[in-house]
């Protein structure tokens, strides 16, 4: 996002600059049309309105097509131009595979047996087809993970020169767009709580490509130069396990990375030196990942068990220490401070000025997003569900997918008005991509293109 406070004379010069200058590069960030990374170029999971994006559909209705998909993935599919991009891991054997719901216990401490491939695929944006497959490792998995989670859940993240690919406890993998191999970084794995292993997807700025690894043993954040896979900086974290995104948050002020952890949120700027920090109270698992929104950053987590679960809204502009004192609820960078409203595994989104919670056990709240002030409370959808997939928004419509495959429409606004309800019938945990008036749905099998207005 961009803030100026020029002229309009001075601001349509310096925009029509910046955007031929992105033309020359290459890069194109609209979310509308390039979707490429986790909850889409903005990290929001919103985009612009367009009457080919479709508020029905099924296995059959307003499906474009829909692609086969082998192995096991929970990342999200990333779209640029033409190229819709999907990694996945095949194991050579049969060993038990995720199911919908909550787990309540630990996870599985010895690897899956077989060996195991972990493959990456290009489709055809327009028509589905396979452009290209390309296995960029292969073996048995010496770490474990959680029995829901797979071995490829970490979105990948694309710039439109680079496609670059993070199997998180195994390596970081470059790929050029006709599936060549340009670079790749192992990564040692590490002990992870419960063993559930690593999940928080890279992010790109310019030339570094940055991922966080917090884990039970040495956590850190890293940045490596795009072209070269050279390390450019790393950072080390005091934290255990966390499987939140890092976000790049370009304000009006700077622009800087912020990543959660339960000890501490912290920002730190483009080399790698920490700008910021808080204790934000967090719940004992942190997975939702930090996005911005008319000019607020929100930070949360809530494990469904813990006493804590934070919502914050932070203001640019911080430096050192803005932890709140006892009882309160804002300062001169927090907005505001709600401890009760956090989500498990979804990330929360803001759309037209509401902020939208999606509970993992089917319900959801709404807040204004610039005060905190609560609209309503939790309110179930009207039938029983379980979520993992983060919510998005078009078309003033809100979408909720469940881990079953249906996706609850609701209209935008202070009031709980559900209008559909859309069923892919197959396990899902992902979260969908939009480009170009498309929607893609990752399902366990399969990914579906879903185009049509009606």
């Amino acid at each position: 996002m961009i803030f100026l406070n020029h002229s309009a004379v001075v601001k349509t010069v310096f925009v029509g600059m910046l955007l031929l200058s992105e033309w020359g590069r290459g890069q194109d960030l609209n979310p509308a049309k390039n979707w490429t990374r986790f909850r889409g170029a903005d990290g929001t999971g919103v985009v612009a309105d367009d009457p080919r994006l479709p508020t029905t559909w099924d296995t059959k209705k307003n499906v474009k097509w829909s692609r086969d998909v082998p192995g096991w993935g929970w990342s999200s599919p990333i779209v640029w131009g033409n190229k819709v991009f999907v990694t996945s891991v095949i194991n050579t054997e049969k060993v038990e595979t995720p199911k919908a719901g909550l787990y309540l216990g630990r996870g599985r401490p010895e690897p899956p047996k077989g060996i195991h491939v972990w493959m990456v695929y290009c489709f055809e944006l327009n028509s589905g087809k396979k452009l290209w497959q390309k296995e960029v490792h292969k073996a048995a998995p010496d770490f474990p993970r959680h029995p829901k989670s797979t071995y490829a859940s970490e979105t990948p993240v694309t710039d439109g020169k680079r496609l670059y690919v993070l199997f998180g406890d195994l390596g970081l993998y470059c790929l050029d767009f006709q599936g060549k191999q340009l670079w790749n970084v192992p990564i040692k794995s590490r002990k992870t709580f419960w063993g559930y292993g690593a999940a928080a997807s890279p992010v790109l700025h310019e030339d570094q490509v940055i991922m966080a690894y917090d884990n039970n043993e040495e956590s850190f954040l890293v940045s490596y130069n795009t072209v070269t896979g050279k390390q450019r900086w790393k950072a080390p974290r005091d934290e255990k396990s966390t499987w939140a995104t890092p976000f790049v948050w370009k304000n009006d002020q700077r622009t800087e990375i912020v990543v959660c952890g339960k000890n501490r949120n912290r920002s730190y700027d483009l080399s790698g030196k920490q700008i910021w920090e808080f204790d934000g109270r967090m719940s004992n698992l942190v997975i939702p990942s930090p996005f911005a929104s008319n000019g607020l950053l929100y930070i949360t987590s809530g494990y469904f068990q813990d006493r804590n679960k934070p919502v914050i809204a932070i203001k640019p502009g911080a430096n050192g220490d803005i932890s709140l004192k006892d009882g309160e609820t804002s300062n001169d960078f927090i907005q505001w401070f709600d401890p009760k409203i956090g989500p498990y595994n979804t990330s929360p989104i803001v759309y037209k000025g509401l902020y939208y919670t999606l509970l993992d056990r089917g319900f959801i709240t709404l807040h204004d997003a610039k005060t905190g002030e609560e609209i309503y409370g939790r309110k179930r959808f009207k039938r029983s569900m379980t979520f993992t997939s983060s919510p998005w928004a078009y078309n003033n419509k809100v979408f909720f997918l469940d881990e079953k495959g249906r996706t609850v429409v609701i209209k935008a606004g202070k009031e709980y008005d559900e209008i559909a309800v859309n069923d892919l019938e197959e396990l899902c945990c992902a979260t969908p991509a939009i480009a170009n008036g498309n929607l893609l749905i990752r399902t366990a099998s399969k990914v579906y293109c879903i185009s049509g207005g009606k």
